[in-house]
């Protein structure tokens, strides 16, 4: 088990080896629980949410891996990091699912002075999103949004997203550039605003509409990565390919087998 000694950036909930991944053994309630805090102090913080083709990223990139290991919180997206949780006897644990993340963090705070905003997706994908938020909860309240091209930026570009972060006043900045990209994103980023960056992935595409999500008992049998397979197979089937070598490598870590240490 492993504990983050950096009390500035993360709470004091148990984080868990998987594959060298730790990962943070919480529930959705907690998380939520824990950015609350965190914008109470104005503090600078990354999340990244974590399925098992997250982990297997990282398994081959050390700086990838890197990012993950030093992030404010690491969540169990996927539920195979669900269930490995709660074989280390976290019983507490629920999935801590990207779009679930996103509509139940905006939902907790829509009472107080907490303004969100939205960067990534494909052009016209996150007004859309926050075009959806709005309808669901009209006191939500919206900082700004911006879906950047799909190209490094410039310095002075990047210069202009950042002062526009800080400019809307955002407290929580939700990123949706895919991953790992996203992940790397925040990580170069999150200490130059006071604000929580969240990386979800595919939260904006599902929850805009843009593409569709898996029902919900698909979404908690573990098998909603086939949903998204068949739904595309061309972009996806180089990550989920990686999945039988996940079990593999798990079944590894658990007998002893093979170590994967958290610092290399």
């Amino acid at each position: 088990m492993y504990e983050n000694d950096d009390k500035e950036r993360t709470m004091t909930f148990p984080r868990e080896n998987i594959l060298g991944i730790a990962v943070n053994a919480i529930n959705m309630q907690q998380a939520i629980g824990q950015i609350e805090s965190w914008v109470i102090r104005k503090e600078s913080a990354y999340i990244c949410v974590t399925p098992a083709h997250a982990i297997m990223e990282c398994v081959n990139q050390p700086e990838l891996k890197k990012i993950y290991n030093e992030s404010s919180m690491t969540t169990p997206d996927g539920m195979a990091i669900v269930w490995l949780l709660k074989l280390a006897d976290h019983k507490q644990i629920t999935r801590v699912y990207g779009p679930d993340l996103l509509l139940q963090t905006c939902s907790a705070f829509v009472d107080r002075d907490v303004k969100h905003f939205f960067y990534g997706g494909a052009p016209h994908v996150a007004e859309k999103l926050v075009q959806k938020l709005r309808a669901i909860n009209p006191q939500v309240k919206i900082a700004g949004s911006y879906s950047p091209p799909f190209r490094a930026l410039s310095e002075e570009e990047d210069a202009t997203v950042i002062k526009m972060f800080k400019d809307s006043g955002a407290d929580i900045i939700w990123i949706g550039l895919g991953s790992p990209k996203q992940e790397q994103w925040m990580a170069n980023h999150y200490n130059q605003c006071n604000a929580v960056m969240i990386g979800v992935g595919a939260a904006f595409d599902f929850l805009s509409g843009t593409k569709k999500q898996a029902p919900y008992w698909i979404q908690r049998s573990g098998f909603e990565w086939l949903f998204r397979l068949f739904s595309e197979p061309k972009r996806l089937w180089r990550r989920y390919i990686k999945y039988p070598k996940f079990i593999w490598l798990v079944i590894m870590q658990k007998l002893k087998i093979q170590d994967f240490p958290i610092e290399d």
